[in-house]
């Protein structure tokens, strides 16, 4: 359901989920994270959660967080383009890779952003009015210490009933992600007026400021 993209803003607002289902402000912290590094560095990590423009505006302004890009992962080389993917067909999701400083950041944090701001992980193959298997619920991991824990959220928060559902967020090793086409790259960020990031995107950058104060920056661009 690409086209939608571009609907006129009273066509966007007859989706009222987008604008605020992936805000869920009552998810606790997760239970034994690992602690800061002792040192900088750098790490990785892979989410798809819907639309990459919107979940790439929520991860580039948390702190600790180095890079982020938009790109593609689940699928093939070979079909690892807009077009192809738009296909549903590709088993490609729309994903963001995050680079992070782990003596500032853990991986656990990014996972409670991933699940209260950035995406309704109860959705399956879907986020709003975004329809189809690129857009369902992923979390990439790229170790065991990230499998474990992905598994370990999950299960915390289901037995705890945060959602009014079951979360359905797939956990998958993370084989490779290739970068989108670069007039993907921050398009939220250069894009502030059209009605999809207005009225989609735009409620995950608040939410993130206000559930999380400590965590948010301000992000300019590259």
């Amino acid at each position: 359901m690409r086209s939608f993209r571009v609907l006129p803003l009273f066509a966007v607002l007859l989706f009222a989920g987008c604008a605020g289902a992936a805000t869920h402000p009552s998810i606790p912290p997760i239970q034994g994270d690992v602690s800061l590094a002792s040192h900088g560095g750098r790490a990785t990590a892979v989410f798809a959660g819907g639309c990459f423009w919107g979940t790439q505006s929520v991860f580039e302004r948390v702190k600790g967080v180095l890079d982020t890009t938009v790109g593609y992962s689940g699928g093939s080389a070979a079909t690892a383009t807009y077009d192809q993917v738009s296909s549903e067909t590709t088993g490609h999701a729309e994903s963001v890779k995050v680079v992070y400083d782990p003596s500032k950041i853990t991986y656990g944090q990014l996972l409670r952003i991933f699940f209260s701001v950035a995406h309704d992980p109860t959705q399956l193959n879907r986020q709003g009015p975004d329809v189809g298997t690129s857009y369902r619920s992923v979390i990439f991991y790229g170790n065991e210490d990230q499998h474990r824990l992905a598994n370990a959220y999950i299960a915390q928060l289901d037995a705890a009933h945060v959602f009014p559902a079951k979360i359905v967020t797939q956990v998958v090793p993370l084989k490779a992600f290739y970068d989108a086409e670069a007039y993907h790259q921050d398009y939220a960020l250069h894009n502030p007026d059209n009605p999809y990031i207005q009225v989609c995107d735009r409620p995950r950058i608040e939410a993130l400021k206000e559930q999380f104060p400590e965590l948010f920056k301000n992000y300019t661009g590259k």
